[in-house]
């Protein structure tokens, strides 16, 4: 049985101030009526025994979690600043320090620890190896009454992905049918559910846009069937990161991953930054990644989203450009498990490219069409966009120049690369570059340099059809052969 205890320090203090004008909620009615088990512990300035009562009756109670409210004053002890927000995060001084070791009855020196607090707290030594060991022999008893089960969840506590997981990620020719990279993420999902029992996620209440379902799973996770594994979060983005986060933390093996639209990382940007911060392999799967959203106009276009995802150190951000580059991304979120993954996935179908492939993904960048020699411009693209810069190229070569189009599905990655490796991708001898990405430039003018330019949102976007947005805001092949030629 595994049950939360929360203990809520109520001592009516902010930074600021008293909360009187500030925070008038009462805490407790508002826990009841989410159904948890509540106390209110009056004196925790005192009353050891009244907070330890307490812990043990929430103990007890099975069905529900608990919180525990418990009244106090901070810094208590001090004579003039105890019940102050100046005692928030602010030293007390020499001076203050001596009168509140005198209220306090203190009669250590500063910086002493007393024989007894020390023999207490060894005590906690000694009762965690008691309960390791007591969790090793319990293991091995499973692992010998069921040694499939004990096998592979020792394999997942050691943090081992099992032999051939990804191999029914599937890969993609030009025949292919196209789809949106949604659609292909839900394909991934299907093809690794079966290979990674530790898979484990859902959606914030948008199962049937993101695609997050897994092929074949019925049911979803609840008190009464503990064994699925799929999450409804609700209208829940920012709780949803932080579940998340929590599954990650418990170092279990467990690889969480959730759904939402791109747009709304804002929504939970503090917990995907503890992501990155903390090293949790989270798996974040945001779809309608541009302006091909459509009608729900530019409160769903994430103009900015992508770029801001990738000024964050230790997150992968992924936008692949067909079927082959999304299960090369899943196949890199799996394997990271000390970074996040971000991938960015479309609504609008678009074409299997020739070129693509499922291992380059790990490059960040590649090559996916070429010339003979030193190119004259080339052209770098992302996600939907990718096919612009396909079939544009093709129009610009036919006009005698010579073109090169780099898919780059993970910026992050391309830039961990060898500098000889990213030379020969974009060559510095090569001053002419298009970059065409329909989200803001921010962070593209690395790769254009001064001769280049990108055609990608700087403004919000409108309420209009997917197709009519790309097309208004030039994200059309004419539009981007124009602007290519004005540089040449």
């Amino acid at each position: 049985m595994k049950k939360l205890i929360a203990l809520y320090d109520d001592n009516q203090i902010t930074i600021d101030g008293r909360t009187d004008v500030s925070f008038t909620e009462d805490v407790l009615k508002r826990y009841e009526a989410y159904g948890w088990h509540v106390q209110h512990v009056e004196d925790g300035n005192h009353d050891v025994k009244g907070i330890t009562e307490a812990i043990e009756k929430a103990k007890l109670i099975t069905d529900k979690p608990s919180i525990i409210k418990i009244s106090t004053t901070i810094g208590y002890g001090s004579p003039n600043k105890s019940d102050t927000a100046g005692i928030h995060g602010a030293a007390v001084g020499e001076e203050e320090a001596t009168l509140t070791r005198e209220f306090l009855n203190w009669e250590y020196p500063p910086f002493e620890i007393p024989d007894e607090v020390y023999a207490h707290f060894r005590k906690s030594k000694n009762k965690g190896e008691n309960l390791e060991k007591e969790w090793d022999s319990k293991f091995e008893e499973y692992q010998k009454k069921y040694p499939s089960e004990g096998a592979e969840l020792k394999r997942m506590l050691e943090g081992k992905l099992p032999e051939n997981w990804d191999s029914d990620l599937p890969s993609y020719s030009t025949e292919d049918k196209g789809l949106a990279t949604r659609k292909h993420s839900q394909i991934c999902l299907g093809a690794l559910g079966p290979n990674l029992p530790e898979l484990i996620g859902g959606s914030a209440d948008l199962t049937h846009s993101n695609y997050t379902d897994i092929k074949g799973e019925t049911g979803s996770f609840q008190p009464h069937s503990p064994e699925k594994r799929y999450l409804h979060f609700g209208v829940r983005e920012h709780a949803m990161a932080a579940v998340l986060n929590g599954i990650a933390y418990h170092n279990s093996g467990l690889i969480p991953y959730g759904g939402t639209f791109l747009v709304f990382a804002d929504y939970m940007r503090g917990s995907m930054r503890l992501s990155a911060l903390s090293e949790l392999g989270v798996i974040y799967v945001l779809t309608h990644d541009s302006i091909g959203v459509g009608e729900d106009g530019p409160t769903h276009q994430p103009i900015e989203t992508i770029p801001s995802l990738r000024a964050m150190p230790n997150m992968l951000v992924f936008r692949p450009g067909d079927g082959n580059e999304t299960s090369g991304a899943y196949k890199l979120a799996i394997q990271n498990r000390k970074r996040p993954s971000a991938l960015c996935l479309s609504r609008q179908g678009m074409p299997n490219q020739e070129n693509t492939s499922i291992d380059k993904v790990a490059l960040g960048g590649y090559v996916v069409s070429d010339c003979e020699g030193i190119p004259d411009l080339i052209f770098i693209g992302t996600g939907s966009e990718l096919n612009l810069c396909i079939e544009a190229s093709k129009k610009i070569s036919s006009l005698g120049k010579k073109i090169r189009v780099v898919s780059m599905p993970c910026v992050e990655l391309f830039e961990e690369q060898e500098e000889s490796y990213k030379e020969s991708v974009l060559p510095s001898s090569v001053k002419k570059r298009v970059v065409v990405e329909a989200a803001h430039s921010f962070g593209w003018h690395k790769y254009t340099g001064f001769e280049g330019i990108c055609i990608t949102m700087d403004r919000f976007g409108a309420s209009a059809p997917g197709g009519e947005c790309m097309k208004n805001f030039g994200f059309t092949v004419e539009n981007v052969v124009n602007k290519t030629k004005e540089i040449l």
